[in-house]
């Protein structure tokens, strides 16, 4: 490996900085020299020190023990740089932020086999959906449907495209009636669901004749629990709404029944989604592989 040590104040500034122009004030250099001397590093030792959107800057896993390690001797610096002789089995601590509807994402089978797979990587799941940016609370990838997620991002299907549903339990459909239209949702008790109590409720989005339009629902009963949600529809009290595939098992054995299923069509699934592609860490790598063979 042949490595730049004129590099390494350049990445010590952005470090302690977490801000590539206030790194380049501080060195008296311009934002693009900063830019490029992190990148020469990173090409140099073959691993990603720093994730970077448009938005902010965190210190990879790989960058927090390259920072540990500068106030080490220098060859023992320079033994750390090396990561190409690390053996190649991929390990270190991994950690995805991951939107509650992601069922299949969350449902077991992919995180075990994962794991099983790779032994030597750890998993830290955040389950939230609170958005936030994922490089600057320190999160290697995270998990969303791709239409809310931010153009800079590069993103990994997990899932086919997506549908909403409408569902409620057939002896609350005996007894209330089956809604026609979405309009008709006004007179039915709906529970709906917001991810924090400081953010408005889900709005239940519908299509007819291919113009998009949502309803404002006035819930009887909200909630930031999907299971909540799904065990109050199963328990017949009114109609609830969310993405098809967290209520399929109950679609399937009957126990809730579909509604307003025309005005209801389909749109881009889930993600796996992460800053670049360049100098990507092992343990990233290692999942985005295992999503892609389990497609």
């Amino acid at each position: 490996m042949k490595l730049d040590l004129n590099l390494l104040p350049v990445f010590l500034a952005v470090a302690e900085e977490k801000n590539f122009r206030a790194a380049a004030d501080r060195l008296g250099v311009t934002r693009s020299a900063v830019s490029q001397g992190i990148r020469r590093l990173e090409d140099s030792c073959g691993a990603a020190l720093v994730a970077r959107t448009t938005r902010s800057v965190h210190l990879t896993e790989v960058g927090e023990q390259l920072q540990r390690d500068l106030g080490r001797p220098l060859s023992d610096i320079i033994q750390a740089l090396d990561f190409g002789a690390v053996d190649s089995e991929p390990r270190g601590h991994l950690r995805v932020a991951v939107t509650s509807i992601a069922e299949d994402f969350l449902s077991g089978p992919l995180l075990a086999s994962f794991a099983s797979a790779y032994p030597h990587i750890t998993i830290d799941i955040t389950v939230t959906d609170e958005e936030f940016d994922i490089v600057a609370e320190g999160y290697d990838a995270g998990v969303r449907l791709g239409e809310v997620i931010e153009k800079d991002m590069i993103a990994v299907s997990i899932t086919p495209p997506q549908r909403e549903a409408a569902v409620a339990s057939p002896a609350y459909l005996t007894t209330c009636g089956t809604p026609e239209h979405p309009r008709d949702l006004a007179h039915h008790r709906c529970i709906n669901w917001r991810p924090a109590p400081n953010i408005a409720p889900h709005r239940w989005e519908f299509e007819e004749d291919g113009v998009p339009f949502d309803i404002v629902i006035h819930p009887y009963m909200t909630t930031n629990d999907l299971r909540l949600m799904l065990r109050l529809a199963l328990s017949n009290a009114g109609i609830t709404f969310g993405v098809r595939d967290t209520f399929r098992p109950y679609i399937e054995s009957g126990e809730l029944t579909p509604i307003l299923e025309n005005y209801l069509p389909s749109f881009p699934g889930f993600f796996l989604y992460f800053p670049e592609r360049r100098n990507m860490a092992p343990k990233l790598r290692a999942l985005i592989d295992h999503i892609r063979r389990r497609r």
